[in-house]
């Protein structure tokens, strides 16, 4: 089992997600973001970068985030990204439809790539990963595509090939929205991907 920690904010959002839900069976360490530059992560398999994570701070400690990542390690970020901080990537912001399940013949403009990924096949489905999108990641060849829009936009990927270990990054904001009491996907979407990132092929 991997042992995850995850950069705290302390948010409402954050603490309702990552320490008092039943997902906090999950984490094994909450690192306040204040803390973060003194913290050793030498014991922890998995850090995850919360959405809406303070920018300023965020920044203070990139460094860090890449040091673990280059000892082989997997980071996890989640919602889009103050800037272009992530390995070798391209962030496109797009206007957010929220209301585009109202629509006639409605469509979300996601398509699954990774039916065959481990996340996929045993953990999550694309409906669990369907609300409303901010934006596109336009990775790097070689990285992992799971789920894309129609045009070809990179919602959820895994990349291996910029760092020596393993960054899985997305788009979508589970934990602000799960943490905010509304979007009943995104409780699905933690449901699989928590237990998928503590023993799951990543």
């Amino acid at each position: 089992m991997r042992k995850i920690a995850v950069m705290y904010g302390g948010s409402s959002q954050n603490s309702r997600t990552y320490k008092t839900s039943t997902f906090g069976k999950y984490i094994d360490q909450l690192i306040p973001i204040r803390q973060f530059a003194e913290t050793s992560l030498a014991e922890y398999d998995v850090l995850i970068i919360p959405s809406q994570t303070h920018t300023r701070l965020l920044d203070e400690n990139i460094h860090k985030i890449y040091e673990f990542a280059n000892e082989g390690k997997i980071v996890v970020t989640m919602g889009p990204q103050h800037r272009e901080w992530l390995p070798a990537h391209k962030w496109e912001f797009r206007p957010t439809n929220f209301w585009w399940w109202r629509e006639p013949g409605a469509d979300s403009g996601l398509r699954l790539l990774g039916k065959d990924h481990d996340l996929f096949r045993n953990y999550l489905t694309l409906a669990d990963a369907t609300w409303h999108q901010h934006g596109v990641y336009w990775p790097t060849e070689g990285c992992e595509t799971l789920v894309s829009t129609v045009d070809g936009g990179s919602v959820l990927y895994i990349d291996r090939v910029n760092t020596a270990g393993v960054w899985v990054n997305t788009t979508l904001d589970p934990d602000y929205h799960f943490g905010s009491y509304f979007m009943p996907a995104t409780e699905r979407f933690l449901s699989g991907l928590f237990p998928w990132l503590k023993e799951g092929q990543i």
